[in-house]
């Protein structure tokens, strides 16, 4: 018996048993790919935890524990691949204020058909340091303020770099010295064109629940824009909600990052979820991560994705911020 067509036949099954496979392989990594882009809940509880951890020593400007901070952001912009902006060597912005060495930290991920048109991702990394003096527990961790919103710009470079779809160019800022006085982010706003600035989303205190109740989150300076509407509208069909700001009598607007921006022009809001009302931990050094709510910061975080996606696609743009104080 002639063994060799026997052997071609099972040469050629082979090749395409191989071939299938592969393709399968390829499909599989495919829809693995497509799984992995999401708010991964243990990855939101480890940046936090180690950003209000006992050894950045409350994230006081000029302090050791401040630059342990700026270095663990830093790594992390370098592991999603996050480009410096403009004209900087490094992730950092330098500048001195008072003769505090400080620093803004600046990734990029840049727009493909509008890479001239930026949208800001922005929370302050800095809190109150270290009590001077007393019994007991003396660190201001800053757990929710502002380490919460800290996580957020985090999860939110690495989601939107894995998605790929960001037509305008996205830049992820973690603000220095917004305890002083928004002092960061006022550095920050002098030394851009406001013009190509789209939208600014800051995320400030988003690691409790609020009164508006489960899934819920508001926004600051809701009526001085149309960025909020926006925002209600891509959630619509979720089960998450977003409310115009509760707190009125508080000023926010102005008492946040946002509003170095907002000044200049850029719809520029906040995000938050605290009722800071009846907050027992707001600037205490009671203000730790085992307060915080992971799940509630997770979902947070997945509502801002999905509310903020047609401004980052370069489908919708705000209308330019209303300024009357």
């Amino acid at each position: 018996m002639n063994k060799k067509p026997i052997f071609l036949l099972a040469l050629i099954f082979s090749f395409i048993s191989c071939k299938q496979t592969k393709n399968i392989k390829r499909n599989n990594t495919k829809v693995t790919q497509k799984k992995n882009i999401s708010i991964d809940s243990s990855l939101v509880r480890k940046h936090l935890y180690t950003l209000s951890s006992d050894e950045m020593e409350g994230r006081k400007p000029g302090t050791e524990g401040m630059e342990k901070t700026t270095v663990y952001i830093e790594n992390e912009y370098k592991k999603i691949g996050l480009k410096t902006f403009g004209d900087l060597k490094s992730y950092r912005q330098n500048f001195t204020h008072k003769g505090i060495k400080m620093s803004n930290i600046i990734g990029v991920l840049e727009g493909k058909t509008k890479k001239n048109e930026f949208v800001i991702v922005s929370a302050h990394h800095d809190h109150l340091g270290v009590k001077k003096s007393g019994d007991g527990d003396r660190i201001f961790n800053g757990a929710n303020d502002d380490a919460s919103g800290v996580v957020g710009v985090l999860t939110l470079a690495e989601y939107f770099a894995k998605s790929d779809t960001n037509e305008r160019s996205i830049l992820f800022v973690c603000f220095t010295a917004e305890e002083m006085g928004l002092i960061g982010s006022t550095y920050f706003g002098k030394g851009i064109d406001p013009t190509k600035f789209v939208a600014g989303i800051n995320l400030e205190l988003i690691g409790k629940e609020p009164k508006t109740g489960p899934k819920t989150a508001w926004l600051t300076g809701f009526d001085r824009s149309n960025f909020g509407k926006i925002i209600q509208k891509n959630l619509e069909g979720t089960d998450y909600k977003l409310f115009p700001d509760p707190y009125l009598k508080f000023n926010l607007f102005f008492r946040s990052d946002n509003a170095s921006l907002a000044r200049l022009g850029v719809p520029s809001h906040t995000f938050s979820t605290t009722p800071i009302d009846i907050d027992p931990d707001y600037h205490k050094v009671s203000d730790e991560a085992e307060t915080l709510n992971v799940g509630v910061l997770t979902e947070t975080v997945k509502a801002v994705a999905k509310g903020t996606e047609s401004i980052i696609n370069g489908k919708d743009t705000p209308t330019r911020v209303v300024i009357k104080e």
